[in-house]
């Protein structure tokens, strides 16, 4: 595909680093500095302009793109440049990042031709509150055309290995093992201490296997800490609210507390952390918290605000990721990671752009393992035809969903109307998998 990418920010830089080496990119943004880094490493081209400036896009007046991705910081700009760029390049669908919710209810998307709108802080805010429901859990991922969930648990309960055998709706679909990442071979596996599982299935059914596997986390969240006071802290916090939590945010800067706290109305209990946060603990009683999110736009500052939250006995924290090279830090400290905006943008972008019509795809495990999703819609040429299993080397599980059962994808099967697909590879070997999935 030919695909324009407006801003070489850290999402432009990371959608322009996997999609290149199979798409032609091109990368528009102002920083000549930012787009000649880019050119050092990726196979790109740099054009270097304002993406609000019609004159920009003369450089591209005879390109035909198949994707126009907007992805800068700014909301104004990134609606501008996909105006502009609809009027003066033949593009065939439109990508847009937004900050601003006003516009997931407006009609703005539909009168630009937008075809995706991702709101980086709606998806990290609605992903921490999904472990309101499940406090056990690492990450909770539901599906559009299924009621399972997939659900990641870290091992603290265990003093030994155990084995957990597939089988009443549920099955083990991914081991994160120190800097490994396993998918077991039938759904059932070996599981250490320390270990990072994702389970796949009944959700009642893995939620009371969670106790079992998982011991240091509460039973029940009440009591909430976040650690930023900017747009996303507000956002997390406005969803803990919702679900009648005690808030506290603690944010260093006076000016974004008072933000904070007109934009919430008060409701949330604000604490300036200017000269430090250690006193805070036992002044304020933070240590009593149940949760603790540190969701400030820097993976450092998070990463020591959790371990001093764990050293005050906090015993659920949540550090928010937006850097890729800090993932695995966090996992290896026991943290629960939680994509930050940055991370949901770029991450979400490139599920789109993968999934289609009859083929959709999600990501797990920090992008290193690919699922993917194929529903028997009415009218499907698959109805009634028998269909033999994918075969192929690398590590894979293939499942299928029928009448709330989940199935081994083992030998030859006659598909049915409404009948999902689902199958789980690592990221490597995504791509042979899809096609297989698309060629049925």
């Amino acid at each position: 595909m030919d695909i324009i990418i407006a801003g070489a920010g850290k999402v432009g830089y990371n959608l322009a680093r996997t999609l290149s080496p199979v798409h032609n990119v091109t990368v528009i943004d102002r920083n000549a500095e930012a787009l000649a880094r880019l050119q050092e490493s990726l196979d790109i081209l740099p054009v270097n302009g304002d993406i609000e400036d019609p004159l920009t896009y003369r450089k591209l007046i005879d390109k035909e793109a198949d994707l126009f991705i907007a992805v800068t910081d700014m909301d104004e700009a990134n609606l501008i440049s996909t105006l502009i760029a609809g009027d003066t390049i033949a593009v065939k669908r439109k990508f847009i990042r937004l900050r601003n919710e006003f516009f997931a209810k407006s009609s703005i998307r539909e009168k630009l031709g937008i075809d995706e709108a991702i709101f980086p802080l709606q998806l990290t805010s609605e992903t921490v509150e999904q472990l309101f429901a499940y406090p056990r859990a690492n990450n909770v991922k539901s599906f559009a055309y299924a009621d399972f969930k997939l659900i990641s648990i870290r091992v603290t309960a265990l003093a030994e290995a155990i084995t957990l055998e597939p089988g009443e709706n549920y099955a083990v679909v991914g081991i994160e093992r120190e800097k490994s990442f396993i998918i077991p071979e039938g759904g059932g596996a070996e599981i250490r201490p320390g270990d990072l599982v994702y389970l796949f299935g009944d959700e009642s059914r893995i939620r009371a296997l969670c106790p079992k596997l998982e011991a240091e986390a509460p039973g029940n969240i009440e009591r909430c800490v976040v650690f930023g006071g900017g747009d996303l802290g507000i956002a997390i916090a406005r969803k803990l609210l919702e679900h009648g939590k005690e808030v506290k945010i603690v944010e260093e800067n006076i000016r974004q507390c008072n933000i904070a706290d007109e934009a919430l109305e008060g409701e949330a209990m604000t604490l300036s952390c200017k000269y430090g946060t250690a006193e805070l603990f036992e002044e304020e009683g933070l240590g009593h918290a149940d949760m603790m999110i540190a969701a400030t736009g820097n993976d450092e500052y998070n990463i020591i605000k959790c371990l001093e939250a764990k050293e005050h006995g906090i015993r659920k924290v949540v550090a928010v990721n937006n850097e890729m090279e800090y993932y695995n830090l966090m996992h290896s400290l026991g943290l629960v990671v939680v994509r930050g905006p940055k991370m949901s943008a770029y991450h979400t972008i490139i599920e789109r752009i993968h999934s289609s019509r009859v083929v959709t795809e999600r990501k797990y495990c920090g992008g290193r393992g690919t699922i993917y999703l194929r529903k028997i819609f009415p009218g499907s040429t698959l109805i009634g035809r028998r269909v033999k299993p994918y075969k192929h080397r690398g590590e894979s599980l293939l499942y299928l969903v029928r009448g709330g059962q989940l199935l081994p994808f083992i030998e030859a099967i006659e598909l049915e109307e409404g009948d999902l697909l689902v199958a789980f590879v690592h990221e490597e070997d995504a791509e042979v998998l899809e096609n297989w999935l698309n060629g049925l």
